[in-house]
């Protein structure tokens, strides 16, 4: 999303732009978040087949077909070709980047046993049912690993790639760093002058309402 866009945003928190607040920020930490605006960075840890089913899964989990989109698999992408973990995996999965290219490879299985065309081209309700098919089978077995591992795995990467972006931020009402300027409205529904209200505060976006 671009600036103009960002500030024109209209969602929950109308107005509202987290960028209008980088001036507050140390240096390192407003080069950090900038940094993720713009162009995303290129990919260099999926193949083309990978990145094409990483996209389809990645749109699918967070609901960006029709949203400003944050450039997720780029974001991925980058954790993986720099080998920038969590730090930790279950004990039963492979390393990380090893787990992405296993669990993509299955995906496209699955779509070409079940609807005889790869993850990428499968309709949005065909993905739909085979990733759902994935999460439903709980701590089961899904080609060889444990279900709820692989659905950790694309939540986790997927989730922190997203609410890393400063676009995420406007759409959550997160006014970013509080340093070194701080807050000094504390308190349930105490705002900065610079927050904004919520716009839809008795709607659950988890239950799909608009």
């Amino acid at each position: 999303m671009s600036r103009d866009e960002q500030e024109h945003y209209e969602g929950r928190f109308p107005g509202f732009d987290v960028l209008s607040q980088s001036q507050h920020w140390d240096p390192v930490t407003a080069g950090v978040v900038l940094s993720r605006i713009g162009m995303a960075p290129d990919i260099r840890f999926f193949t083309p087949a990978e990145e094409a089913i990483a996209t389809a899964l990645c749109d699918l989990l967070l609901n960006q077909q029709d949203d400003a989109r944050v450039p997720v698999v780029n974001l991925i992408d980058s954790r993986l070709a720099e080998q920038e973990t969590d730090g930790w995996r279950y004990e039963d999965m492979p390393e990380d980047s090893q787990a992405w290219r296993d669990t993509l490879a299955a995906l496209d299985d699955d779509a070409r046993s079940r609807f005889d065309t790869a993850f990428a081209a499968c309709s949005r309700d065909q993905q739909a049912t085979l990733v759902q098919a994935v999460q439903d089978l709980g701590s089961d077995a899904w080609h060889g690993l444990c279900a709820t591992h692989v659905w950790s795995l694309w939540t986790r990467y997927a989730c922190t790639a997203f609410y890393s972006h400063p676009s995420a931020w406007n759409e959550i009402g997160f006014p970013g760093p509080a340093y070194p300027r701080g807050y000094k409205n504390r308190g349930v529904n105490a705002r900065e002058p610079f927050e904004v209200r919520d716009a839809k505060p008795t709607d659950d976006p988890a239950r799909g309402n608009s």
